[in-house]
């Protein structure tokens, strides 16, 4: 429990949260302790290296957690935001798969929201706290999917159980928490967090001038 403590305490007031985590890390808890080892297993991950020149998940976390760090302040939820963005990719440890030289990890996600549960509730019983986490880590990927016009959107389902806005908050962490960022691939993610929101405000706003009922028979046409 007091190692958790930590881990809120310099997750909500360090600028670089990672230079923690890296220290920690030198102890060998990571490797050794239920539930750290779901964070342990990050490090032996990798990524596709076109997307993710940081190389493996643990390293690409760290840099989620840094850059949410710079952001925390515009967060409606500050720990939640936090503690989603350590949590966000621990699907990953059972996901990523590598097929032909591409690796992949899909529904990450999806497995990231349980194991999210599974840490959290080591630690603490605010099942509203355990609830926002996993919920932020289930829907982190819906940038990718809404931008894309890929069939796994589900702006629906994702408004119902999360901000969006708190949503594109993660999503823009994660995706400037990688190597090689310059400038303009700051900006480029920048952008399709905006496209992001405006698709999603624009078609919520088009569903509920429809109404519900007529909304979903159109949707469907």
């Amino acid at each position: 429990m007091q190692t958790f403590l930590e881990f809120e305490t310099h997750l909500m007031s360090d600028n670089k949260p990672s230079n923690y985590f890296a220290e920690l890390s030198k102890t060998g808890i990571f490797g050794v302790k239920y539930p750290y080892t779901l964070l342990g297993d990050l490090m032996r991950v990798p990524q596709s290296p076109q997307h993710h020149p940081e190389g493996n998940v643990w390293n690409h976390t760290m840099l989620v957690l840094d850059n949410a760090g710079k952001r925390r302040h515009l967060s409606q939820n500050p720990k939640v935001l936090m503690w989603s963005a350590l949590l966000h990719d621990l699907g990953k440890a059972s996901a990523t798969k590598s097929i032909k030289g591409k690796i992949t990890s899909y529904d990450h996600d999806k497995l990231g929201e349980r194991l999210s549960v599974k840490f959290l509730k080591e630690f603490t019983s605010d099942n509203e706290f355990i609830n926002q986490v996993s919920k932020m880590v289930r829907w982190h990927m819906q940038i990718l999917f809404v931008t894309k016009g890929l069939p796994f959107a589900d702006v629906d389902r994702m408004a119902s159980e999360v901000s969006i806005e708190e949503v594109a908050l993660l999503g823009l962490c994660d995706r400037l928490g990688r190597g090689n960022m310059t400038l303009d691939k700051k900006q480029d993610e920048e952008k399709a967090i905006k496209t992001f929101l405006e698709k999603c405000n624009k078609y919520l706003d088009r569903k509920t001038k429809k109404g519900p009922d007529q909304g979903a028979v159109q949707e469907r046409l």
